[in-house]
């Protein structure tokens, strides 16, 4: 799934991969998906984007946005997105084909759901975009322990560690994904009230989500997803489906995954005890 460090390693990707190219051909909605959403109507989007040029590619929180000469493609959370070089195999199903004017092409499919988007420049009034584009990145000096206090402050503190960090867009990007690893740097337990922190707790989670997206972001993303090229991202999870069969990287004990707010949480339990 999108969340910070992929959709930052993929706009940079796409931006050393289709910037400067020209859109000739585009296909959306080949293979009809019930849970795939555009915006406005898909058999508009080769007249929309036809023609036009890549001028650059942005992350936003999950999000992908490339700019193509007064239009806009926006990428969210839930889709696969390929770079294939001309004569490469290519997928037999398809939510979105991209052809450029050097036969090289942009495929996006989905596996459980995903969101995309074409527009021109500043027609898009989706909630969940406008909030990514607007709100501070953790990746940005401008995410200080300030901004950070206020959004605790504004969210309340009955909130469990987990429902703080990755619902409601607080932190757009921040996802139940990235969530496992910043929170067993911060020996916080999911579960964990944000009312039972005391400032040191807070500090150091703070520090954490600023540290632990940024490792994540500059190396790639996460070894459980995967780039453009269909490669795995270079960070390695600790918490993860990848590593609840394996010991605690800290203590040695037993990864537990637990169905939690309506989905998996992977915690050590003696690292990260749930503080009442």
């Amino acid at each position: 799934m999108l969340e910070i460090p992929e959709s930052y390693n993929i706009a940079n990707q796409l931006n050393e991969t289709i910037k400067g190219k020209k859109i000739i051909n585009v296909i959306a909605n080949a293979s009809p998906h019930k849970f795939v959403w555009f915006n406005g109507n898909p058999e508009e989007y080769n007249g929309l984007l036809k023609g036009r040029e890549i001028t650059g590619s942005t992350n936003y929180g999950g999000m992908v946005e490339v700019n193509a000469e007064g239009a806009s493609m926006v990428f969210s959370d839930g889709l696969n997105i390929r770079y294939y070089q001309p004569n490469e195999e290519l997928p037999l199903k398809h939510q979105l084909f991209i052809e450029f004017d050097d036969a090289s092409m942009l495929i996006c499919g989905v596996q459980m759901y995903g969101g995309m988007a074409a527009f021109k420049a500043g027609e898009y009034d989706n909630d969940y975009y406008i909030g990514s584009k607007t709100k501070t990145s953790p990746l940005s000096d401008k995410f200080d322990y300030e901004y950070f206090m206020k959004l605790i402050e504004n969210s309340g503190t009955k909130l469990s560690a987990k429902a703080f960090l990755a619902t409601e867009q607080r932190i757009p990007g921040l996802g139940n994904g990235v969530l496992q690893d910043i929170l067993f740097n911060s020996g916080i337990s999911p579960m964990t009230k944000m009312s039972a922190l005391d400032e040191p707790e807070i500090k150091l989670l703070f520090e954490k989500v600023k540290a632990t997206l940024k490792e994540m972001s500059q190396k790639g993303g996460r070894d459980t997803e995967k780039d453009i090229f269909g490669n795995e991202g270079g960070y390695r999870t600790l918490m993860s489906k990848k590593t609840i069969d394996s010991p605690c990287p800290h203590c040695g004990g037993e990864i537990i995954k637990k169905a939690y707010m309506g989905g998996s949480v992977y915690y050590c339990p003696i690292c990260q005890p749930e503080k009442k």
